[in-house]
């Protein structure tokens, strides 16, 4: 159990854009010197953005995806953005963003990563499916900056060259380090003249990279982001492989929906006391029961969001792991879970965004996080 800084949101100013393909772009933000303590970030994790559109209270998280780990020295922090089809806020900072303009970006969070030291000599593995890169660049360049006898695999699907995000970040690493980085691109809509490059990253094309050209006996930790079906297949390929589950990392985002209806609390509806706790301050609430007839969206988030305060959340889906919180007394179910493991969830931590009420009083700690 530790206890840290809320994520907050700070406004900073966008200092370069770079096109990645036709399709994105990575947007480099300014971080002033007093604010660089609170955005120093471990690589693979992301930062959320937040937007006013359409009236709404948008946000969406994106990774950082510095090239080489020298955010003390340059205070640039670097995201990837890819547009996404019918993508409210991809499409807006393709379309909308420019140099100069200032967002509100909340501090760094995230678990994708592991502990890094000077004298391991690991071998690490990669799985990146198109924009899923994004962590994974950075993984890649600070664990060969940081640990000079260990290496890296990474095995990045895209549909073709020029679809391909960070190609020249990589290829720098390439160069940069030869003997510790084996980069392996496999394309499904371009031909590279072998088959074992040539398709979909799924179930069977990871299977057969895994057993051809990786020996997964010598890998440490293996890292997975990119599209859901990728992602599931991957992890399903790596356990057929032996690869223990525990050093299988997956970076999985959502982006936020609002709930169709949410409750209406009033002092007649069935609902909880919640008492949240966050900087220190308690604050109270009521948060809705589930009925035996329809299932409620309330959510311990939603209500406490009702009463003003700037809680922690980025996909709301249940991924990120922003919104996380513990279970201080009382007793909530979760409804998904994709980012706490089985010992935090032991410990009392939720994801406050997918918890619903089970006892009549709750107490959380947004502090202890």
């Amino acid at each position: 159990m530790t206890t840290a800084s809320t994520p907050q949101f700070h406004k900073l100013r966008v200092a370069h854009i770079e096109p990645q393909t036709a399709f994105g772009m990575a947007v480099s933000l300014d971080v002033p010197p007093e604010l660089r303590a609170a955005y120093r970030f471990v690589a693979g994790q992301f930062v959320t953005l937040r937007f006013a559109l359409n009236g709404q209270d948008v946000r969406r998280a994106y990774s950082i995806c510095q090239s080489t780990p020298d955010f003390e020295r340059s205070g640039l922090l670097r995201v990837g953005i890819k547009r996404v089809i019918g993508g409210l806020v991809s499409n807006h900072v393709n379309d909308t963003v420019r140099v100069g303009h200032v967002m509100d970006v909340m501090t760094p969070d995230g678990r994708f990563h592991t502990p890094l030291e000077t004298g391991n000599s690991n071998h690490y593995l990669g799985i990146a499916g198109g924009s899923g890169i994004t962590p994974l660049l950075s993984l890649v360049a600070t664990t060969l900056a940081l640990e000079p006898n260990s290496r890296f695999t990474l095995l990045y699907g895209n549909r073709s060259t020029n679809q391909t995000m960070f190609a020249e970040d990589l290829q720098n690493i390439k160069d940069s380090h030869m003997a510790r980085f084996s980069l392996i691109n496999v394309m499904s809509d371009e031909d590279q003249g072998t088959d074992i490059l040539n398709g979909l990253l799924d179930r069977a094309k990871i299977s057969d990279l895994l057993s051809r050209l990786v020996d997964v006996n010598t890998i440490n930790d293996v890292f997975v982001c990119g599209p859901g079906p990728m992602m599931d297949g991957a992890e399903a390929a790596l356990l057929d492989a032996g690869v223990d589950p525990a050093h299988v990392h997956i970076e999985r985002f959502g982006s936020f929906t609002p709930a169709a209806v949410l409750p209406v609390v009033t002092d007649d509806t069935p609902a909880a006391s919640l008492t949240f706790v966050i900087d220190g301050k308690q604050r109270h609430t009521r948060v809705a029961y589930a009925t035996d007839d329809q299932e409620t969206n309330d959510t311990v988030l939603e209500a406490g969001l009702r009463t003003g305060v700037a809680l922690p959340f980025s996909c709301k889906a249940g991924n990120c792991c922003t919104c996380r919180a513990r279970v201080l007394s009382g007793e909530v179910r979760m409804i998904k879970n994709f980012a706490l493991n089985a010992q935090e969830v032991a410990d009392g931590f939720v994801l406050t965004c997918q918890c619903v009420p089970v006892s009549n009083h709750i107490t959380i700690s947004f502090d202890e996080r």
